[in-house]
């Protein structure tokens, strides 16, 4: 059960509750119904104050919204115990190992996974080969520990590109490929603002719905020119609105380009399911494997997607993006067998986390309209 899977579990369980009369309060749409990690003090695998929330409207105590709530969530499928913590929260555990549930959502969902309503990625995105000249050298591989200050991984025309700010593109330029962006990622339009130079529609007349976002928006072509079309579009959506798109180190071979890092890491994943191959032995979850900090990436991964839509900041899913990839480096040198290691339930368990982390990676990119090559 993925985050979002949960948010309609918790919004269905506070359905029942009205319609059954323990509850008097308007039910919340599904997506308004926010679970997070466990706060210091809780327990399970989720959490969620929706008691707390609806408290109020009920005229009631959090505590008692809460066990009327709680009854119902743990009668779900996948739900193994519900417990009351704090004021009124509400602590879900589901049933079996949290991490091979997770690698199995992922993996059944594929790039899919913590997309709007599951949808899979554009397919030319996802697998497109990258725009220009790519070399595995040994030179531009990375580690996953972060150099000493002042190496330099890359030859001598890379390192050059770090002198190099390009220009930065124009405000009209980035709110139209933001648009786009958010459209991919479900979130609602904006309310057009009412034009007094433009006559109203009468009363009894809906005004005309709005045309989705164009699909895809070209980044400015000046900037497009000389970086690529994939550099681009990070360096304007992995800034904040309020900050200047970053346009310098865009084409540098080397992790402080967190553009070049997200696909390594995910053409990193790719090389270890090949690997693995050759070694004879596929990815399965088999075991837990200890690398929380990449499952916990993987699982953020939706509730990351949908507060990207909800707060209009793609930049919130490119930060956590260069996270799960920083992760996922980390972990890679535990995956294969060393020396005449023979390939066991960890490390099938450790590929398949691997794997996962891959799909979300090529993913996230996808929304962002960056092709998420298997080579570089």
């Amino acid at each position: 059960m993925t985050p979002v899977e949960l948010s309609r579990t918790v919004a269905r369980a506070v359905c029942r509750a009205v319609e059954e009369g323990a509850l008097a309060v308007e039910v919340p749409e599904a997506s308004s119904v926010r679970v997070e990690r466990p706060r210091p003090g809780g327990t399970g695998d989720w959490a969620t104050g929706i008691a707390l929330r609806l408290a109020g409207p009920a005229g009631r105590p959090p505590r008692e919204v809460a066990g009327v709530l709680g009854e119902r969530i743990a009668r779900a499928p996948g739900v193994e115990r519900v417990e009351i913590t704090g004021p009124g929260f509400l602590n879900v555990t589901l049933e079996g190992s949290a991490q091979q549930r997770l690698v199995e959502a992922v993996r059944a969902a594929g790039t899919g996974y913590g997309m709007p309503g599951g949808r899979p990625v554009d397919a030319a995105v996802a697998g497109a080969e990258p725009s220009g000249a790519c070399v595995d050298r040994p030179e531009h591989r990375m580690s996953g520990r972060r150099p000493a200050d002042g190496a330099v991984v890359g030859d001598a025309s890379s390192v050059r590109l770090t002198q190099r700010v390009y220009p930065l593109p124009t405000p009209d330029d980035r709110a139209a490929l933001w648009t786009e962006v958010l459209h991919r990622m479900g979130a609602e339009p904006r309310p057009a603002e009412p034009n007094p130079a433009e006559p109203r529609p009468p009363a009894d007349r809906s005004p005309e719905p709005q045309a989705p976002a164009p699909h895809p928006t070209p980044a400015p072509p000046g900037l497009v020119a000389q970086v690529g079309g994939d550099a681009a579009r990070w360096a304007m959506l992995s800034a904040a609105a309020h900050d200047r798109p970053r346009t310098h180190d865009v084409l540098v071979q080397h992790e402080r380009n967190p553009l070049y890092k997200v696909r390594y890491a995910h053409a990193r994943a790719r090389a270890l399911t090949r690997g693995a191959g050759l070694l004879g032995f596929e990815a399965a979850a088999e075991e837990v494997v200890d690398a929380s900090m990449l499952t916990q990436a993987i699982a953020d991964h939706p509730v990351v997607v949908a507060d990207a839509a909800r707060l209009r900041a793609p930049d919130r899913l490119a930060r956590h993006l260069e996270a799960t990839a920083e992760a996922l480096l980390a972990f890679q040198h535990t995956v294969l067998p060393a020396g005449d290691e023979k390939p066991s339930a960890a490390h099938r368990s450790r590929l398949a986390l691997a794997e996962a982390a891959g799909t979300v990676l090529a993913g996230g990119l996808s929304l962002l309209g960056i092709s998420a090559p298997e080579h570089l």
